[in-house]
C-alpha cells in the first residue's frame, strides 16, 4: 500500500501545478493529463481537511478593499441564516450605505460607533472613550454563542492610534465561542494580532485615483 502524501507536500504540488507553464502551450493530451493530476491532488487535499473552527481573520494593508472583503463574508453568513454583528470603530458620524442595505436582515446587528476620522474629531480623549465604548459593545457579541460572525471594522486603526491595546483585543478574542468567526479590519494590524490570527490578508496599494488623479471619494465606491 502506497504511503500517504503529507498535506504540506500536497499543498506544494498544487502550487507547482498552478504555476507551471501556461496551458496555452500544451497539447490537448498534455492539458488533460495536467488537469487530471491537479484534480487528484485537490481531492486528496480536500479529503484531509475535515475539521472546522471559528476563525480569526485579519484584513490589513494600505490597499483599498479591507472592509469590502469583510462585508462579502457578512453577506455569505447572512445568506446561511447566521446571526451577524458589525461594530464600526471609526465610522459613525455619517451613515454608511452598507448599513442602509444590510438593515433588511433581522439577524444582523449593526453598530457604527465612531465619530469619524481623527483629523475630523480633533479630540483624542473623546476618540479613546468612543473606541473603548465600541469595544465593550463588541465584547457582548464576541461572548454570545448565538452570533456566528462578528466584524470589528477599522479596529486595527483604533489599535494603531492607541485607543485600544493589543492585549485588550487578544483577551477578548479568547472569550469567543469555538465556532464564532471574527474579522478585524484596518491598516496597521499589530504583529501580535497577526500572529494570533488564522487568516491574514494584506491589501497592497498599487494605484489609487485619489492620489494619482485627484478623484474624490464617490458614492458606491468609497461610501
Amino acid at each position: 500500500m502506497a504511503a500517504e502524501t503529507p498535506t504540506t507536500d500536497l499543498d506544494e504540488i498544487a502550487t507547482q501545478l498552478d504555476t507551471d507553464a501556461t496551458e496555452s502551450g500544451l497539447s490537448n493530451e498534455q492539458y488533460k493529463a495536467k488537469m487530471a493530476r491537479r484534480k487528484e491532488v485537490q481531492d486528496k487535499r480536500l479529503a484531509d481537511r475535515t475539521s472546522e473552527k471559528g476563525l480569526i481573520i485579519v484584513n490589513t494593508g494600505n490597499g483599498k478593499g479591507k472592509t469590502t472583503a469583510a462585508l462579502g463574508m457578512v453577506m455569505r453568513s447572512l445568506g446561511h441564516g447566521f446571526n451577524v454583528a458589525i461594530i464600526q470603530f471609526i465610522k459613525g458620524a455619517w451613515e454608511p450605505a452598507e448599513k442602509a442595505i444590510l438593515a433588511q436582515w433581522d439577524q444582523l446587528s449593526f453598530h457604527a460607533m465612531g465619530e469619524g476620522f481623527t483629523w475630523e474629531t480633533q479630540d483624542r480623549d473623546r476618540d479613546i472613550q468612543m473606541a473603548q465604548t465600541a469595544w465593550e459593545k463588541a465584547l457582548t457579541y464576541l461572548q454570545n454563542p448565538d452570533y456566528r460572525l462578528v466584524l470589528l471594522d477599522e479596529v486595527n486603526i483604533a489599535l494603531k492610534l492607541g485607543y485600544l491595546t493589543p492585549e485588550q483585543i487578544l483577551a477578548g478574542l479568547e472569550q469567543k465561542p469555538a465556532d464564532t468567526h471574527v474579522i478585524l479590519t484596518g491598516r496597521g494590524a499589530p504583529p501580535a494580532l497577526i500572529e494570533r490570527a488564522d487568516l491574514v490578508t494584506e491589501m497592497k496599494l498599487v494605484k489609487h485615483p485619489f492620489r494619482e488623479q485627484g478623484v474624490k471619494a464617490q458614492a458606491g465606491i468609497e461610501f
